[in-house]
């Protein structure tokens, strides 16, 4: 994200000591935010799950129940 923002503000020209706000660049150069990119990949994704068969492997997944699963204390094993 902060790499993204710092290669439109040098294609600008800009730097951060210019005190310029991310949304007027975004705006200048017609840039989204990668946040909305993001979601809208998510959403299209969940698009695609939701259009398969329901004994897909995806989707049996979703029907999965832990209900007596707990996580353990502390920081996950190294693999």
């Amino acid at each position: 994200m902060v790499a993204n923002m710092r290669m439109i503000r040098w294609i600008c020209g800009y730097t951060r000591m210019d005190k310029i706000r991310n949304e007027v660049i975004r705006e200048k150069v017609g840039v989204t935010p990668i946040e909305h990119k993001m979601r809208e990949t998510r959403l299209r994704w969940f698009g695609h799950v939701k259009r398969r068969s329901e004994d897909a492997p995806v989707r049996r997944c979703e029907r999965m129940t832990l209900a007596d699963y707990r996580r353990g204390r502390g920081m996950p094993k190294k693999n």
